[in-house]
This record gives C-alpha cells, structure tokens and sequence, in this order.
C-alpha cells in the first residue's frame, strides 16, 4: 500500500458502507477519525484513562452503545498506540476480539508500531481471529518513513474489492520503495539498535520528567511517545505547548490533537531522536519549571 495512510482508505472503503459506525480510541491517531469521516462514515468515541491502560475493552464498548440503537459496525485498535505507546495484554485482547467476533464487530488492528516495544513484544491480531484487518508499514521500525510504503493482511472477502479499490486510487506504491524496501530485512541488528536507543531514552524521560513536574505519564510500553496528564500544569495544552517552545525550544504535541473532548490537559512528548538530544530537553523543562 501506499503507507499505511493508503492502507486505512483502503480497508475503510471495502469493509464499510457510507453511514456506517465505527469505534475508535480517545486519544487516538487522529488520521483514524478523519479518513472516516471523509468517506462518510459514523466515529464512535470511546474514552479510555489510565485505568484501562488507554485501551479499549468490552466493558467501556457497552458503556458506550448502552441505549443506542445503531449497531457498531468496526472498532480501531492499535497496540502499541500512538499517542500513549500503550499496549493491549493477553488477556484483554482476547476479550476484545471475543466481543467483536459475538457481535459481528469488523476489527482493524493497526500494527505500525510492532518491533518498537520494551519488555515483551506486541501481539498480532492474526493470532487469535482470521478476519481481522492488519495495517502495517516500513515507517516506523524499518526507519524508512517518507518512502511510503506499507502493506496490509486482509480476509479473503475484502480482497477483491481492494484489489480493484487500489487500482484505481493509488495504482501502486512507488517502485523505487518498493525495491528499497527489500534490502531493509537484512539491516536487523541496525533496526534493533534504533530500538535499544529509543529505550534509554525513555527510561530517561520516564525518570526526569516527574522532576520537571510531568508526573502523570502513561506506561509507555512501546512505540516513542510518552503521554502526560498536565490537568496539574495547565487547562489549555495548545498554550502550553506553543509557550515551552518559545520558552524553552523544546517541542511536544498537544492532546487536542488526539483526544478533542479531553486532550485540553494532555501532551506527547516524542523520544525517537538521540540521547543527548533527550536529556538537553528534559533539563531545559527542568529548569523551566523551577
């Protein structure tokens, strides 16, 4: 696919129907709840906290459709997620994926971020149930992000249908990237050092943040971002970030952008760079804060 951006338009025009409704995570990607709305179909938010780790679960899914009398037709998830670089455990996934599969539920899984995870390594969807929709891409592990370039696992009842989808609206992914791309599954041990990389970065962050009075994060369990709940700091995260980049030069993403009910207190700070960059910025929001 043409990144995963080009997968989502694809999975999203052949699994549903204009007027569809379909779940998604707050805070979540932002292109979810964008893409679906261009092509007409119903977001359904689901508020998630830190009490469900930021991820969905059967629970908060009823919560949410008590009383209504539309049927859900999809649900969104990511493990690990952008922005809260949480993850669904073993337990809970299967829980999830029982409840889509009891009631008729589409499940797109979106898998952009596996290989970056620190502990144990994410799940994939393609474990447990067949009929899921699996997204995925070159741009995050395999470092290739601005080649565009992704791929996507789909039951055999969609395939047709994207097929003819794709060709219409994308012909194919560049076959420049497509030809880089091969030579990238020789460059594991590279890739796994990026990754080692992100880890000490985020076992930085996680430890000095709470020091510059961000000390509310969410478990960071994979991807690069940590999540912080600044309702200490500030009612207004776009002011707060434009002011600590002025102030301070050091840049991070409101939670407007991903939750637009509650995002007003929340950040994301992003480590995916070097480590001396990292602890540059978090002694600048240190000294900052004082």
């Amino acid at each position: 696919t043409t990144g995963s951006s080009g997968g989502f338009v694809l999975a999203f025009l052949s699994a549903f129907e204009a007027g569809d409704r379909v779940a998604l995570v707050s805070p979540g990607y932002p292109a979810y709840r964008n893409i679906l709305s261009a092509v007409g179909i119903q977001v359904m938010d689901i508020e998630t906290g830190p009490d469900t780790n930021f991820q969905p679960t059967p629970d908060l899914l009823d919560q949410a459709l008590h009383g209504s009398p539309e049927p859900l037709d999809g649900l969104i998830i990511a493990s690990p997620s952008n922005p809260t670089g949480t993850m669904i455990h073993t337990a809970d996934f299967k829980a999830l994926i029982g409840y889509c599969q009891d009631k008729g539920i589409r499940l797109i899984s979106d898998e952009i971020y596996h290989g970056i995870t620190y502990g144990r390594s994410a799940e994939t969807v393609l474990a447990h149930m067949n009929d899921a929709i699996i997204i995925n891409s070159f741009s995050k592990y395999f470092s290739m992000t601005g080649w565009r370039l992704g791929w996507m696992v789909v039951p055999e009842d969609l395939i047709r249908s994207i097929e003819c989808l794709a060709q219409n609206l994308f012909i194919s992914p560049p076959t420049l990237s497509q030809r880089a791309s091969i030579k990238v599954f020789d460059c594991r041990k590279e890739l796994d050092g990026y990754v080692a990389r992100y880890a000490e970065n985020r076992s930085l962050l996680l430890e000095q943040l709470p020091n510059a009075g961000f000390d509310k994060l969410a478990s960071a369990d994979g991807a690069f971002y940590i999540y912080a709940d600044i309702a200490n700091l500030t009612n207004d995260s776009q002011e707060f970030c434009n002011r600590m980049l002025a102030e301070t030069g050091v840049a991070a993403t409101p939670g407007v952008d991903f939750d637009p009910g509650r995002g007003h207190r929340y950040m994301r700070f992003s480590f995916a760079g070097e480590l001396a960059v990292m602890a540059e910025a978090v002694d600048r929001l240190g000294r900052w804060r004082r």
